[in-house]
């Protein structure tokens, strides 16, 4: 398999998840939870997603001169992820993540407090011009300043380099961003933020990627959990299912979704097969606990694609 260069710019965290009988309603305090603490952060989170799939992955990130900054690290290069532009700041601790984790649905609520995340820096970025220009693939989301997304979008672009934008957290996001995007991934709840439109079916996916896509972006996928993933490029969609499972944590799903779905793109798979690849990626990560460790390895993704067990969706055309 020949090398497929992807760069992730974008944040790195430390998640300390909490597994509950239910998610706290506001004032509720809940106990009898089981602590685990796992490497997390959404960008990170991609890179590893994407170097298990089988991308040669380079992160470009901020984190603290301190012990969840070196652990970070340690662990992208445990996954033979480049960490040349990962900084250690010495004036900003590393990125932490506070995620409740329903036991029972495996559905999420987390806090972020991003640290040195909000310290990657224009500069930051010029210094790895170089490799995102050599890259096939860059992947960004929207937890590190929006001006360095704005460039590295606008540099890749320039660059000849496709751009997947993972549009979360939600925010208000220029237009001129919008058309630097090659593939924009919202789930249903961010697809209905940036577009009004609320996303239940598939013909209301259409509807929201329409608008999305009528912004200058080149290809949409919503992500509709486990249903399975909405694809619309400008002359045609459909509902890609996704993979029967028993959901056991959900957190980072999404993520390795997005670093998988590079992958298959950078292999030159069709849309509609890369996200069918980035399908079996999410799946397994959500019957798994934690947002890395739960990041399935190639050999994992294409035994659950080889089953074949996917879900039946009525309103899939």
């Amino acid at each position: 398999m020949k090398d497929i260069r992807i760069v992730v710019v974008g944040s790195s965290n430390t998640d300390m998840v909490i597994e509950l009988a239910h998610l706290p309603a506001p004032g509720e305090t809940e106990l009898g939870g089981d602590f685990s603490m796992a490497a997390g952060g959404k960008g990170a989170n991609q890179a590893v997603g994407a170097a298990r799939a089988g991308g040669k992955v380079t992160m470009v990130a901020r984190v603290g001169h301190d012990v969840f900054g070196d652990h970070a690290i340690s662990g992208f290069r445990a996954d033979g992820i480049d960490v040349e532009h990962v900084i250690q700041d010495p004036k900003a601790k590393s990125g932490v993540a506070l995620i409740y984790v329903d036991k029972h649905s495996g559905e999420n609520c987390i806090a972020v407090a991003s640290g040195a995340n909000a310290r990657l820096s224009l500069d930051d970025l010029a210094k790895a011009e170089k490799v995102i220009a050599a890259s096939q693939i860059l992947i960004l989301q929207l937890e590190i300043p929006l001006a360095v997304v704005e460039a590295a979008a606008a540099f890749a672009a320039k660059s000849g380099v496709r751009v997947i934008l993972n549009p979360a957290p939600a925010q208000k996001l220029p237009d001129s961003l919008m058309k630097q995007i090659s593939v924009f991934t919202p789930n249903e709840v961010e697809a209905e933020f940036y577009t009004g439109s609320k996303v239940v079916t598939a013909a209301d996916a259409k509807k929201a990627a329409d608008k999305l896509i009528a912004k200058g972006v080149d290809t949409v996928i919503i992500t509709l959990g486990a249903r399975g993933s909405f694809v619309a490029t400008k002359t045609e969609s459909k509902l890609v299912p996704s993979f029967k499972i028993k959901p056991l944590d959900t957190t980072g799903a999404g993520d390795i979704y997005n670093g998988a779905l590079a992958v298959a793109l950078g292999e030159g798979k069709t849309i509609y097969e890369a996200a069918a690849f980035a399908n079996a990626a999410g799946a397994i990560a959500a019957t798994r606990l934690g947002a890395q460790p739960s990041a399935p390895n190639r050999a994992d993704i294409e035994a659950m694609i080889a089953r074949g067990e996917t879900i039946q969706v009525e309103d899939a055309a």
